[in-house]
């Protein structure tokens, strides 16, 4: 569908020069040097920095993949942030953006009106719409999923039917909240993949009325109606998929959002943990808050894993030993929210992140408690 938004403006809109910034540890698509190994990642949290930073300047690029001069793949970046953006302004030219926040509550002042976030909540701010990010706490980390494909909409319900998953009436669109001020600030703008700025006189969130389908909006996570098995065995994760950007080919995506909330699991005579397994499409997952049943250690609430096309991933040995030796009574899992970025490419990992002091460079001992079982009878 038509996606368009039509402003109007309490100041009108001049014309710029935009100067070059050099930011090291943002990255862009396609990311081919060094190669990216089919070796299973995973890092701690992202450490906050030692100085003060705003959440632009605290940015980092995980992962990549596709083409932002076509329109096609994502990026994952990490921020940290310890203050707020006060005479600064930014907007993305490249793609969408999705936060994921992990600490700390987020105050998003955009054109079109103020989002409040916190974890356990995200919200998605479009291409070419200008923000200002402000910290409601002392201090902010979390994730980001920039989208340069389609944008992101509901997945098809299929046989589930009208209701289940996100439902369309519980996201939230802003109010027009304009603001009158001029003086000296900074516009940062994303372009194909590099950072520039420019001086302005006046604040750019100065719209005082607004109409249309593109517009930003959060989503509280805890209203995912959440639909599993009530048999036997596991159904295809996309059950839980809260957001997607399709791809051409049907049944793949350029980039879904998935979470994994608190749940009951009832399945009989199944391994409940998800299968060991390997697939075409590539995931990387973070932790908001608890822990993930597949990995009860080790994978940190502001972590993450990355299990690229065809890497093989699954529980680990002490996941697995507590799945067998467990009676399968119904089970609720409360203290959990994970997620994931799938796609269909494969994540190309940034030189940062593979350096990263972070990484876990031992990530892959979690599976060398696991022992053959098979036997003949």
């Amino acid at each position: 569908s038509l996606l368009f938004f039509f402003l109007i403006l309490f100041y009108p809109f001049f014309s710029h020069v935009f100067s070059f910034v050099s930011f090291h540890i943002i990255s862009y698509p396609p990311l081919v040097r060094p190669p990216t190994p089919p070796t299973q990642m995973r890092w701690d949290p992202m450490p906050y920095p030692n100085k003060p930073c705003n959440i632009i300047e605290g940015l980092v690029t995980l992962a990549g993949n596709g083409s932002i001069a076509a329109q096609t793949g994502a990026a994952i970046h990490l921020y940290c942030a310890t203050e707020s953006m006060v005479n600064t302004f930014f907007y993305n030219a490249d793609g969408d953006l999705l936060f994921v926040p992990q600490e700390g509550p987020l105050r998003l002042k955009t054109e079109l009106g103020v989002l409040d976030i916190k974890p356990g909540e995200i919200a998605v701010i479009q291409r070419g719409i200008k923000f200002q990010v402000h910290l409601l706490e002392g201090k902010a980390r979390g994730y980001i999923c920039e989208n340069f494909g389609l944008p992101f909409r509901l997945p098809e319900l299929g046989p589930i039917g009208a209701n289940g998953l996100a439902n369309a009436r519980d996201f939230q669109i802003p109010t027009a909240a304009y603001e009158e001020k001029q003086g000296e600030f900074t516009l940062l703008v994303k372009f194909q993949g590099q950072l520039w700025k420019t001086q302005i006189n006046h604040s750019p969130l100065n719209v005082v009325a607004w109409h249309g389908n593109y517009a930003p909006y959060k989503y509280d996570l805890a209203l995912f109606n959440t639909v599993n098995t009530v048999s036997f065995d596991h159904p295809d994760p996309s059950i839980f998929t809260v957001l997607t950007s399709p791809s051409p080919l049907p049944g793949v995506a350029n980039v879904d959002f998935v979470i994994f909330p608190p749940r009951w699991m009832v399945a009989s005579d199944t391994f409940r943990p998800p299968y060991y397994h390997r697939n075409i499409m590539s995931e990387y997952m973070g932790l908001i808050h608890g822990t993930y049943d597949a990995k009860e250690t080790g994978f940190l609430p502001g972590g993450g894993s990355l299990h690229n096309c065809m890497s093989a991933h699954g529980p680990d040995s002490q996941a697995y030993d507590k799945a067998i030796s467990t009676p399968l009574a119904p089970e609720y899992y409360a203290n959990t929210l994970a997620f994931m970025f799938e796609s269909q490419q494969v994540w190309q990992v940034t030189p940062y992140a593979y350096q990263a002091g972070f990484r876990q460079k031992n990530y892959l001992a979690c599976w060398q408690g696991l022992k053959a079982n098979f036997k003949i009878e």
